[in-house]
């Protein structure tokens, strides 16, 4: 058999598994540019546009070459939807939910608060109905999306004070994702929307009084341990957040199927690399944090259970007033309740159980 009757037959998976490349001769050389959200000093979420890139052009022996560029460089951080949208650039990489004032939608895409974990959305993607109305959704803007990496479930940020119960929330000036801040407000709390590159500064001069970024492996290199004392988890309004790949749908349409197929298996690698990633990672580095003097809180019982309430308010307010979220998050929350129900009996009780164990 052929390499491309391969991996017509073989699919992705099998396309990964083999470690066989499509023919890269179909097409002529291409260049693309790809903004990202992200600063470059982010090894894991830059990073991981850079490795995308770098399979694509290893696996066309070089004729389609894609450069990277941080939030900023030729497009602000939150402006790539906008710029893919009209071919400014023909690709980006960056998390869903950034681009809540467009739609809400865009989050389920990502994480929304108390959703998936980090395999329910990859299941819900590639098993489940979660790709397909996605990319329903996502072409009214002319984009194509493909999956591009999970952190697992994040920690819930730095505060420069205890944060007991929800009236300790009050006031508070907390950098968190557009959603959180939505499911937060009713407490009194003033949610902001800041990218990565300037949050330590507005942590040090105290625009911000609290912030979220992603965990112990990032949040150690960006220092925000040197300015906010306690750590608190868990990051309830991301418990599996999805980076995604947005592609122009002239772009994609302009490739051959044999390039088309290696953006796809490029994609799918960087997805399974990033949890691999953080999951190595973030114990060392948080083993660091904790050396440092930083302060571990679990958020309250209290906090989080008043949270899910408010987040399960705005989701009903949603299917009753957004056609576009209507046609997903039904399907989105009965996959996520089914799963659920199988990981409490399996996953739930094993993982409990180890982690109460001395190796």
């Amino acid at each position: 058999m052929d390499r491309r009757s391969l991996i017509k037959h073989a699919g992705i998976a099998g396309v990964l598994a083999a470690g066989v490349a499509p023919a890269a001769h179909a097409q002529a050389a291409i260049r693309w540019r790809l903004a990202t959200s992200f600063p470059k000093s982010l090894d894991t979420l830059f990073g991981s546009a850079e490795l995308f890139a770098k399979a694509v052009g290893d696996a066309t022996g070089g004729k389609f070459q894609i450069s990277v560029h941080a939030g900023g460089e030729i497009i602000p951080a939150f402006g790539v939807v906008d710029g893919v949208q009209d071919g400014s650039v023909e690709m980006a990489y960056t998390a869903p939910y950034y681009f809540y004032g467009k739609d809400p939608t865009f989050c389920l895409a990502c994480a929304v608060p108390f959703g998936m974990n980090a395999r329910q959305m990859n299941a819900w993607l590639y098993e489940g109905n979660g790709l397909k109305l996605l990319r329903e959704f996502y072409a009214k803007y002319n984009i194509v999306n493909f999956p591009g990496g999970n952190t697992g479930v994040q920690m819930g940020g730095w505060f420069r004070k205890e944060i007991k119960t929800v009236a300790d929330l009050k006031g508070l000036k907390f950098r968190t994702n557009p959603f959180a801040g939505k499911v937060l407000e009713p407490f009194g709390v003033v949610p902001q929307n800041i990218p990565g590159a300037d949050l330590y500064p507005a942590l040090e001069k105290g625009t911000l009084d609290a912030l979220e970024w992603v965990g112990p492996y990032d949040d150690l290199k960006l220092g925000f341990n040197k300015v906010a004392p306690y750590y608190y988890y868990p990051g309830w309004w991301e418990g599996g957040p999805g980076l995604d790949f947005y592609i122009n749908t002239k772009a994609w349409d302009g490739l051959s199927a044999e390039y088309k197929a290696i953006v796809e298996s490029a994609a799918a690698r960087t997805n399974i690399t990033m949890t691999a990633r953080y999951d190595a990672r973030n114990p060392a580095a948080l083993k660091e944090l904790v050396g440092l003097g930083t302060k571990l809180r679990p958020f309250s019982n209290e906090i989080m259970s008043a949270a899910f309430k408010s987040a399960q308010q705005i989701y009903g307010e949603l299917n009753s007033s957004n056609p576009e979220w209507k046609k997903i998050y039904p399907d989105y929350a009965k996959f996520l309740a089914d799963t659920n129900s199988w990981f409490r009996y399996s996953e739930g009780l094993f993982d409990r159980f180890m982690q109460q164990q001395k190796l």
